[in-house]
């Protein structure tokens, strides 16, 4: 009877969670401010409800990574470079937290597996920094910054799934690749190019990662 009542709470809130990132997309597509303001700091809420209602063994850890992207989510809802750095500090911390996650998971690794997972995401990394040097400007070292964290978050993913093949390091790893995406065109959308599209892949990008973190997150549980 328990078993059933959580299904359900599991099933609603899942629910909430599609319709609260639809009522968000709706807004990106059409530029509805008023619906962006509404529905995107609603985003990480309803994915932490779902966790809790979800999880037999809840970990801080990723509950910390969930309100660090709540208040990412919120800061970058407003314009001006301050609260651009402010959003990038809260999503690099909830970087960090992640591979923090990740490499709790993994038992040993050796160089080979290393390399192999390092090289194409440093790849992607130069490659992207060389595309944007020079638009930068002061924002050069944070964004490096930011880039090297989500770049290792990658890496740290990959190395997972090397480790161990399994349905929560495909999860992690898929939803690591996302996140770096979104965050790859949000930078060229900001300091190289922009274009109507863009900001349409960020979000989908974006809710797709951090909804396959969090299934990472559960079935690692019963794994």
């Amino acid at each position: 009877m328990t078993t059933t009542k959580n299904n359900t709470k599991v099933t609603i809130i899942t629910a909430l969670f599609v319709i609260v990132s639809l009522c968000d997309m709706v807004g990106v597509v059409f530029n509805i401010e008023l619906l962006r303001s509404v529905f995107k700091p609603l985003l990480m809420l309803t994915l932490l409800m779902l966790y809790l209602v979800s999880t037999k063994q809840v970990n801080g850890w990723y509950i910390g990574a969930l309100v660090f992207s709540f208040f990412g989510d919120v800061l970058l809802l407003f314009e001006g470079e301050l609260y651009f750095m402010l959003g990038l500090i809260s999503f690099l911390i909830a970087h960090i937290i992640y591979i923090k996650i990740v490499l709790g998971w993994i038992n040993s690794s050796n160089l080979k597996t290393i390399l192999i997972a390092t090289v194409p995401f440093l790849i992607v990394f130069f490659a992207l920094i060389n595309l944007l040097k020079n638009s930068l400007n002061e924002l050069f070292v944070p964004v490096v910054v930011y880039g090297v964290t989500i770049s290792v978050m990658g890496i740290v993913s990959l190395l997972f799934y090397l480790h161990r093949k399994s349905i929560a390091s495909k999860y992690m790893f898929i939803g690591a690749c996302l996140f770096i995406i979104s965050d790859s065109v949000l930078a060229i959308n900001k300091f190289y190019t922009t274009n109507n599209i863009f900001p349409i892949i960020i979000m989908l990008t974006y809710l797709t990662a951090q909804y396959l973190i969090l299934r990472a997150v559960l079935t690692h549980e019963k794994e």
